[in-house]
């Protein structure tokens, strides 16, 4: 035997659960009539929770938007599903508020059933998040409001108007239309129509110094598969260093082990050059010796000079003495 309570807060479960439901489907999972169902939602309306309903023979039940959020119900996949995405929007230091990750996640902890917490609790300790790199750890977004502001603006069409600070430190103010926001190893991208530039053109957002939301709207874009955008454009990214390496193998090995987005392949008498400019050449340098094939670093003399520490090292490791 049910109490009206716990068939309160199962209704208020199912129409959660579902877009919306007809007072005959809510009876039916509740065993009980359909006019027993009207006075639980007049009740659930009383305590101020907006549910809504359509007359007619296609009527249904459904939540609307209120002035204050409803008790929310999860199933335990739910909850399990949510308390490891808070903690993955945690690790990898997305733009959110760390009091409030610590207290969804406590809130929600607090009211799972023990068997289920431990699970949980269980999974948390046994994954491990890579929020590593070679770089070092990602700058942090200047303004959290940026990722907000350029994902409404992406949604709505709107056009934006920002301040942008580049690797050389120097700033620029620029109209943007946003097509979408990218996140790839720890650092937040945005890409769209730059109208400075007249063309497609990628942003990080931690140096974007100021962000505005324009009246003006843009048109659906063409196709773009920004994250492949973004890769790619890092070939091109200036940086302090322009590295040159010969590859002696044939162009489909080369592009079989490089993508496209670590630098330009370009063909020669004596195998393939890879080019591009960098700023951090120790992951490069980590890439080269992965190699199967000869490789010969043509410049910069800084990017030899890790290689041979990286081989000195290996020496003493293997107690081998220099010569």
């Amino acid at each position: 035997m049910y109490s009206p309570t716990t068939r309160l807060l199962a209704v208020l479960a199912l129409l959660q659960t579902h877009q919306q439901m007809s007072g005959a489907e809510i009876a039916q999972r509740l065993e009980v009539d359909v006019r027993t169902v009207r006075r639980y939602i007049m009740s659930l309306q009383d305590m101020g929770v907006p549910v809504e309903g359509e007359r007619g023979p296609h009527g249904a039940y459904y939540l609307g938007r209120g002035s204050k959020m409803p008790p929310l119900m999860f199933t335990n996949e739910e909850a399990v599903a949510l308390v490891l995405g808070l903690h993955v929007i945690r690790e990898f230091q997305f733009p959110v508020n760390i009091v409030a990750i610590e207290g969804a996640l406590a809130k929600t902890e607090r009211v799972l059933p023990e068997l289920l917490l431990q699970q949980v609790r269980g999974l948390q300790s046994s994954v491990t998040f890579n929020v590593s790199n070679y770089g070092g750890t990602p700058p942090p977004l200047h303004d959290n409001n940026t990722l907000i502001v350029l994902s409404t603006a992406t949604q709505e069409h709107h056009s934006v108007e920002l301040v942008y600070r580049s690797w050389r430190d120097d700033l620029t103010e620029r109209r943007f239309d946003p097509y979408g926001v990218v996140y790839n190893d720890g650092y937040w991208y945005t890409v769209g129509h730059c109208y400075l530039r007249q063309d497609l053109r990628t942003f990080r957002l931690d140096r974007i110094e100021s962000i505005s939301k324009r009246d003006d709207t843009f048109a659906d874009p063409v196709s773009v598969d920004l994250l492949d955008y973004v890769l790619k454009s890092f070939a091109n990214v200036p940086g302090r260093y322009p590295v040159e390496v010969l590859l002696r193998t044939t162009m489909d090995t080369a592009q079989a082990h490089i993508p496209s987005y670590v630098g330009t392949l370009e063909a020669c008498a004596e195998g393939i050059i890879l080019r591009r400019e960098a700023n951090n050449l120790d992951w490069l340098a980590m890439l080269l010796l992965s190699f199967d094939f000869p490789v010969e670093v043509k410049q910069p003399d800084e990017l030899r000079a890790i290689l041979i520490d990286i081989a000195d090292k290996a020496k003493r490791i293997a107690g081998v003495q220099s010569d």
